[in-house]
This record gives C-alpha cells, structure tokens and sequence, in this order.
C-alpha cells in the first residue's frame, strides 16, 4: 500500500511512527498526480530542506502554557523546588507531590512530540543521500537531522529511560511497527553516533536563524558524555575527560560568551546569539510563545494578558538559599516578587511570592500579549558549568576547572572559589548549576544524574531516593523515570511499564 499525501501535512504524517498516530489508517490507496508519496517526493534540494525543517517542529511542543499547565512544567515540579496556584493543573500536582501516575498527558506529549521528530530525522536521513543537490550542502543539511534526532533521543532515555529505538522510517506493514525496548545505553550509542555525524558535516560554529550549528552540537556532546559518565551508566573518569574535552572546544572557539547583564536573557535581540547557543524558535503575531501566561501570578491584575493562570513560581526556600549578595535574587533578575499594576503602572503590587522572571518577556506582558521570545535549550553558561564539573572529576581542581565556574559566579557579584578539594569544589558547581540553570529543565536531569537533591535548608546535597522536598514529599526509587504513557504501553504489548507505575 502507497500512502499519498498532501503536501501541507506531508511531513507531519510521512514516516512518522504509525504506532502512535492511528490516525494515519484513513489515508487509503489513491491515484492523484497532485499527491506526494515518500516515493516520489524527495527528488529535489528544496525537498531535503523541507523534511529537515519539519523535525525542528516538535522542539516547540512541549512549551508554553495556560490553564491546564503545559508540558515543560513536568521537569521543574520534578525537583521540588516548584509551585502552582492553578489548582486544575492537576498533572502538574500529581508531578510535584509524587503522586504522578502513567495517564499524565504532560509525559504523553513528551513520547509522542519526540517520537514524531525522530520519525521525520529518519526519513530525512534515510532519504536525503538520495536526492541530487550539491553535497557540501547534503552534508549539512544532514548534520542537522543527526544532531536533532540526538536532541529528541536523549531527552527521552533520561526521562523514560529504556525506550524503543528507531532509526529507520515505519510504514503501517513495517516490521517495526510494534517496537521493542531496548538498554538505555543502546540508545546513548545512537545519540553519540548521530552527534559524531553531525560533527563533521561543515555546519558552522553559530547561525542566528536559530538552526543547528558547531557550537550546539559541540555543547550538546559534552552534556551527554557528563550524563553518560554518571549514572545510570556510570561510565566514569574516561567519559568526564570526553565531556571535558568537548566543552573546551567550544569555549577555546571564542564564539560565545556570557551576557554582561542577565536581562538579556529575556531580551528577544539577542536571540541566537553569544550566550544562547540553541534555542526554540517563537516569533511575535506569527508563532508566539505561550509560555508566559505560565508565569504570571494568579489574577493579581499585574499583565496585559487576560489569563494570568499562576501556572509555576519558585519555592521560597529556595530563592533564600542563595548566597548572600547573589545577583541572580536581586529583584527582576532571575526573579520576582512585585510588579506594577496593570490599571495604574505607577503603582507596585507585592505579590507574596516569588515568580521566574528570566523568562519575563516585558512587552508582551505590558502591552502586546504576543510574546517574541525564544526558549534557550543551551546556553553557554551550561557549557562553562559542564566544562567545571567535568574537568574537576577527570582532573581535580585545576585553574581551568575554576576559571569556568568562577565566571558564573563572578556574573552573580559573588567571589571566586578557591582552595577546595576535589570533592568541596564538586558540590560548590553542583550548587552552581542549580541556581544557574533554574527553571530551564536542567535540574531534574542533573538531580537524576548525580542521584541528589539540592537541601534548601542545609544547602547540602541530600541522596536522592530518600530526599525530602521541603514540602513534605518523599522521593522514592520509581521517581529516577517518569511513567510510560499509558496508551503506549496498552497498544505496543512490546513495551513494558517502568516500576512502580
């Protein structure tokens, strides 16, 4: 059976996993010259760029925001150090009191978003060699699809550890239709693989169209190389060193660079550009980002949009367990805790908490409710602190190690670390990476990774089955993943629940 197409769903649909849309049934043998098939479709380079720019797509699915929360929320309610007043988000309640269960439609948008841009990097992989086009330009056309399918992968194994791995296109005859799971460590051999390939196909250090660049794939290698070194794979000292190695090259390519001022981190110029090495792309009235209504206070009059839904802020606790003088809790910096009225700007309201301000898009949320930012996947803050850790456990505590995390701090108004044991510095980056990276999803990943939860209290590092958020709930074991949707595991009698769900 040939599946024809439309041209405006094409790359929504072809060679997207079947086993997750079932949808993709109605499409019946047809003969229509005005229809494309995966057979007669990828014949030109405008096509190559087509598909390729489809499996950017689902980067956006997982963001934004309203009355029913939104999908990236799961990773911050994760760690504890999250809370919400939108009482109907009950996914994003069920996550922060431990109490998650495999219906949550947060994770099945994850599985299904992810799996769709795997779907379409395997058809752009399979299919690209084959079209006639220039071959420098191939060549980069697919670095890009490596490097996102390696995105997507990895995302996946960490948050639901052993998947199904696919790395050709599936047809509703395939073979594959029902995959199997496979170790997790299968999957991170594919993501270095693809990274690899991605490496060498001549994309350039940056690219202000917000594309896949040197820089990102450079950045993204090394995290994974720090991820496998941790666990679950444990892989150690020799995988510290490849994640070591990998952030030097970025930082020794002068390429990117801290901003002065953290404003700029919600500061829509400075889109795809210094320290934001990749990000997911919005634009203004076109594609506007969703995200933040999430962030705005409940009903406290303080926005121009009409749904302020209170969908995350930050634990108290953990706002005030920064060091004394740390910048990033300056009012409006990483976060804040007053704003001006909506009906009287000359007029400030205390909002009793404390919400994320580094997302703040301040036009969008004063006047045009249409929001231009961007949402940075790597920042190259995240690659000076992946350099540190890295290099301090392959090394010690070199110069080298605390250059790079002193340059957060230096950032931060806080003084240069100095003197510490291997261990004593471990902890002081740790601690670093929390309060850097807070409420961009990498804290959970870092959490699970190096099995400890941040101690608001004690600001120690607490084991992580066992860690007490400062709440009330207790992390246990099956918390190291997130359940297996449901309907995967009801309609693929392949794939096997992860315990404790």
């Amino acid at each position: 059976m040939k599946i024809i197409l439309k041209r405006s769903c094409l790359f929504l649909i072809i060679g997207t996993l079947v086993f997750l849309f079932p949808g993709c049934k109605k499409f019946l043998d047809e003969t229509d010259a005005s229809n494309f098939t995966v057979e007669n479709y990828f014949t030109k380079p405008e096509h190559a760029q087509s598909v390729v720019n489809s499996i950017y797509d689902n980067l956006k699915s997982t963001q934004g925001g309203g009355f029913g929360g939104a999908p990236w929320m799961m990773l911050e309610f994760s760690t504890g150090l999250a809370n919400t007043e939108l009482g109907q988000a009950v996914n994003s309640i069920f996550v922060r009191n431990l109490v998650n269960t495999s219906d949550n439609t947060y994770g099945q948008t994850y599985w299904v978003s992810h799996y769709r841009g795997i779907a379409n990097a395997n058809l752009a992989i399979a299919k690209i060699p084959g079209i006639s086009m220039d071959e420098a330009l191939k060549k980069r056309t697919l670095g890009e699809a490596h490097f996102l399918r390696a995105w997507y992968y990895f995302n996946l194994v960490q948050i639901f550890g052993h998947i199904p791995l696919i790395v050709d296109p599936v047809g509703l005859t395939s073979e594959k239709l029902y995959p199997n799971q496979v170790p997790a460590a299968e999957v991170y051999d594919l993501i270095v693989a693809d990274l690899i390939a991605a490496e060498s196909s001549g994309l350039p250090w940056t690219n202000k169209n917000g594309r896949v660049n040197l820089g990102a794939i450079k950045s993204l290698l090394s995290t994974v190389y720090l991820t496998m070194a941790g666990y679950p794979l444990q892989k150690g000292a020799e995988y510290y060193n490849l994640s070591a190695v990998k952030a030097a090259e970025v930082i020794a390519s002068g390429q990117f660079k801290l901003f002065d001022s953290y404003n700029d981190l919600h500061n829509p110029d400075k889109k795809n550009m210094e320290e934001n090495i990749f990000m997911v792309q919005f634009a203004a009235f076109i594609q506007p980002s969703s995200l933040q209504v999430a962030i705005i206070p409940y009903n406290q009059g303080i926005s121009a949009y009409s749904d302020e839904t209170g969908g995350i802020s930050v634990m108290p606790e953990f706002v005030r367990s920064y060091e004394a003088g740390d910048l990033r809790v300056k009012e409006k910096e990483f976060y804040y805790s007053s704003y001006t009225l909506r009906a009287d700007r000359t007029k400030t309201k205390d909002l009793g908490g404390f919400y994320i301000y580094k997302h703040f898009d301040v036009l969008a949320q004063t006047s045009t409710t249409s929001s231009n930012l961007n949402w940075a996947l790597i920042r190259y803050a995240q690659v000076l602190l992946d350099f540190a850790e890295a290099s301090n456990e392959a090394n010690g505590p070199t110069s080298e190690a605390y250059n790079a995390v002193n340059k957060i701090r230096s950032r931060a108004a806080l003084p240069d670390l100095a003197g510490l044991s291997k261990a004593q510095l471990r902890e002081a980056i740790w601690r670093e990476r929390f309060y850097e990276l807070s409420f961009e999803n990498k804290t959970w990943f870092d959490m699970v990774r190096i099995r400890k939860g941040f101690n608001v209290a004690t600001k120690q590092f607490d084991n992580y089955v066992g860690y007490k958020f400062s709440y009330g709930p207790i992390v246990s074991e099956r918390e190291l993943l997130f359940p297996i949707p449901t309907s995967e595991v009801r309609n693929n009698k392949n794939i096997t629940q992860n315990p404790g769900y």
